[in-house]
């Protein structure tokens, strides 16, 4: 039988939801490894809805689930019905909407909160020992709740290719060891059974970031 995968969206769309490439990227390796995706997604309204040729916000309002069934093609679940017992791992893509709508780190960084559904989540997951997958600015909820675990957000000096690095030192005020990763490789927290890796962080040609999330989702079943 293949694993069983929960994959947890915050909208659609990179500057106030779940980034749209990088969910696909889960589901279509998730796939390749013979795994089966559930998809969730919290039932709330969003931070704020961003107009995304201009990068502002709007005056709009948009829900989290309705959204996020945008890339989950209608087939998406209420993250409160979230049963860790029938699933093998966790998986959350990054985008905005993590820091916006699964927690408040975009405005409170390392003072933030985990929004009570994805905090129950991911404790139910690790108390388990099932397999977390955490890619681009998601594992800042690890380096939330589970203090001292390992990490990668890529890399810790700023440059052109780096631009969010400051999220690692942030991360290890949070008590983390973060771990320099290139774009294509992940970690693996072998003790947390967390694997993370950069993705967009990076500002790197798509197919690399494709393929480090390809390499992350094959540890995470694996790990299952």
């Amino acid at each position: 039988m293949g694993k069983r995968v929960a994959v947890v969206l915050a909208g659609c769309g990179v500057y106030d939801g779940s980034e749209i490439h990088e969910s696909s990227a889960v589901l279509v390796h998730l796939s390749r490894e013979g795994a089966e995706a559930e998809v969730y997604a919290p039932d709330v309204d969003q931070m704020h809805v961003v107009d995304h040729v201009r990068g502002q916000p709007t005056q709009e309002k948009r829900n989290v689930l309705v959204e996020s069934a945008r890339i989950a093609r209608g087939n998406i679940k209420d993250l409160a019905t979230l049963d860790v017992k029938g699933l093998d791992a966790l998986i959350i893509p990054g985008g905005f909407g993590v820091a916006k709508n699964l927690s408040t780190w975009a405005t409170q960084g390392k003072n933030c909160i985990v929004s009570k559904e994805v905090e129950d989540a991911l404790r139910a997951f690790h108390a388990a020992k099932k397999p977390i997958g955490l890619c681009c600015i998601s594992p800042v909820l690890a380096a939330k709740i589970f203090p001292g675990c390992e990490l990668t957000v890529g890399h810790d000096t700023e440059c052109e290719k780096w631009p969010y690095a400051k999220t690692a030192d942030t991360m290890k005020e949070l008590g983390c060891k973060h771990v320099n990763k290139h774009v294509t490789e992940v970690h693996v927290d072998v003790k947390n059974k967390l694997v993370t890796t950069s993705a967009f962080m990076c500002n790197a040609p798509i197919h690399e970031i494709y393929d480090g999330i390809g390499k992350m989702v094959k540890e995470v079943v694996r790990l299952a």
